[in-house]
């Protein structure tokens, strides 16, 4: 986006019925009367929705304001509970992970105006159209410009031999499955996205899987509370490794990690719930490691093998047909699909004890 891009505001703004006769200083602040530049500009505020994700929406938009507060695009509760798990009971050591996650792992924040009206800050941010709002976010400005690394390049099949997702075959974007219902909250703060009750599920479209006249009922039927949708559906995703996070010279944060793949792996569930009551789910590796908040503070996960560090995962690369579903035992009995004790690094084996498949437990062939 070029530079005059990213901060050009359309004439047809102020002819916008539900904008257009706002100044700028009832959301931004400022003194739009000072006779200078330096003057008028003090205290504008870039983002007025960036604080809890609401802010000057919410004086007309109270009633998302409400709930989106508590959104896990406001709060992004999950990574502060996974971390303080993981660590020990030192008041400065959660105190310095708090650090941390504020200069890292939270910079991907989002606000209303962070979808709405800009692209996300941590993209660079810019006007989407001009300061136009859009009620509709622009999926490839917003949704992927941060779902990126994962879910843009698993449902456009950018990934080297992996096929795009069936639903964006049909041209389906992101919306038609994640309402802004679920994206605005509902007051609840989930520990996990996989908590959400308003989030989509497969059988809120595909009902008929289950009845008689589907050619397929019987399977679907055997597998229901036995593996996850995307066992059967799903592709090789990306999986990270030991991600660090610090900051260079300058004071400017960065984080890397240490490996990414391709696999495709099936675990236990590690925690069954009503959403999610299957024995088998596709698992996916998260970059955490011991160290992964060595420059803030030394040895602050003393009790990394609390979570596993092989999750639960849904990736957005379905298929109807896959190679593992072709026949029966293309995936009973096929051990490399199973996560096994091998395929988990030593140190990391106590903390996936819950999701590693032993060989016993391996389904057999038919």
């Amino acid at each position: 986006m070029a530079p005059h891009e990213r901060v050009f505001v359309d004439r047809a703004f102020a002819e916008d019925e539900n904008h257009g006769d706002m100044d700028c200083a009832e959301c931004h602040g400022g003194n739009p009367e000072a006779p200078g530049f330096e003057a008028a500009h003090e205290g504008v505020v870039r983002d007025p929705s960036a604080a809890d994700g609401s802010g000057a929406c919410g004086e007309c938009h109270d009633e998302i304001a409400a709930v989106a507060r508590t959104s896990l695009h406001v709060t992004l509760e999950p990574y502060r509970r996974m971390t303080e798990a993981r660590a020990g009971e030192d008041v400065q050591v959660h105190a310095k992970l708090a650090e941390a996650r504020r200069a890292s792992c939270e910079s991907c924040h989002a606000s209303c105006g962070q979808c709405h009206v800009s692209r996300p800050a941590s993209v660079g941010g810019g006007l989407l159209q001009r300061h136009l709002f859009q009620k509709k976010p622009p999926m490839r400005q917003t949704c992927t410009a941060c779902h990126g690394s994962r879910i843009e390049k698993e449902y456009f099949g950018q990934n080297e031999g992996v096929k795009a997702d069936v639903h964006r075959f049909k041209r389906m974007e992101c919306q038609a499955c994640h309402t802004g219902a679920e994206m605005h909250g509902t007051g609840v703060a989930y520990a996990s996205r996989y908590e959400v009750e308003n989030a989509p599920t497969c059988l809120g479209c595909h009902k008929e899987i289950f009845a008689a006249a589907s050619p397929m009922a019987e399977t679907h039927q055997q597998h229901r509370t036995v593996a996850s949708c995307e066992v059967c559906h799903a592709q090789s995703y990306k999986n990270c490794a030991s991600c660090h996070v610090g900051k260079d010279p300058a004071g400017l944060p960065f984080f890397k990690t240490r490996s990414t793949w391709l696999d495709f792996k099936i675990g236990r569930n590690p925690a069954p719930s009503a959403r999610h009551p299957e024995k088998y789910v596709v698992v996916r590796h998260v970059p955490v490691d011991r160290e992964t908040f060595a420059f803030y503070v030394e040895d602050a996960l003393t009790r990394f093998d609390r979570l596993p560090t092989w999750k639960l995962a849904t990736p957005h690369n379905i298929q109807r047909k896959t190679p593992q579903n072709a026949a029966c035992n293309n995936c009973h009995g096929t051990a490399k699909l199973f996560l096994r004790e091998s395929d988990v690094e030593p140190g990391e084996r106590n903390a996936n004890r819950d999701v590693i498949v032993p060989e016993q437990q391996i389904p057999a062939r038919q």
